[in-house]
């Protein structure tokens, strides 16, 4: 997929001296500078989430935001973080990620390297979870890889929702304005789907910038 890239570098905020940066093949993938998005995905999923001890599984580490923000609720029992990438997973042991305190500190915490998508496709498992969180590609349009594509069809949407509980919440990331063919397709999935538009200031481009997160709630 290209050099992967993390960066530790300061800045000219007052309010932020140091940010660190993940690049990957030359291309800017996220920022610690910039984490309002990926700390909602998670908040707002777990708000929606029933009211049970949860199984939680987050698809895509990067900086770790998704993954420390789930971890806030005390409802969550355990927290299963797929990464594709080795070198994200040893950058959080070797704690070189500015998180406090880290992941891996957590006893509810087990990273696994391997591919999301294969986990949550045909050729994945039947384990089960009460949330799945995905951020990995820039937006259902916008993908890391190829071979993601199908994921965000209805086949692998009818896929995924065969791994989230009754009553259980599917959440996504996207760094893109919201798609309305792709909600369509996951409201004809789950029983119930929105998305939530972020709004924040972005210091990297000087202006406001938007996210979008979708959800969908399975049947209970």
């Amino acid at each position: 997929m290209g050099e992967l890239v993390l960066r530790r570098r300061t800045t000219p905020w007052r309010e932020n001296p140091v940010v660190y940066e993940i690049t990957l093949d030359g291309a800017f993938l996220m920022s610690s500078l910039v984490n309002d998005s990926e700390v909602a995905l998670s908040r707002h999923a777990l708000e929606a989430a029933p009211a049970r001890p949860l199984d939680v599984l987050v698809g895509g580490l990067g900086l770790g935001h998704t993954a420390a923000a789930a971890l806030e609720d005390e409802r969550v029992s355990s927290l299963l973080v797929v990464e594709r990438l080795a070198a994200v997973i040893d950058w959080h042991r070797q704690g070189l990620v500015p998180l406090d305190p880290p992941l891996g500190v957590d006893p509810r915490t087990r990273f696994v390297e391997g591919d999301v998508f294969v986990r949550l496709g045909p050729d994945g498992d039947d384990a089960t979870y009460d949330v799945v969180l995905l951020d990995v590609d820039h937006s259902p349009r916008a993908l890391l890889h190829a071979s993601h594509a199908s994921f965000y069809e209805i086949e692998g949407l009818t896929r995924l929702e065969e791994h989230v509980r009754p009553g259980g919440i599917f959440g996504l990331w996207s760094a893109d304005a919201t798609d309305g063919e792709f909600l369509e397709r996951l409201a004809s999935v789950f029983e119930e789907a929105w998305v939530e538009t972020i709004r924040f200031f972005n210091p990297h481009v000087g202006a406001e910038d938007v996210n979008s997160l979708y959800y969908g709630r399975r049947a209970d």
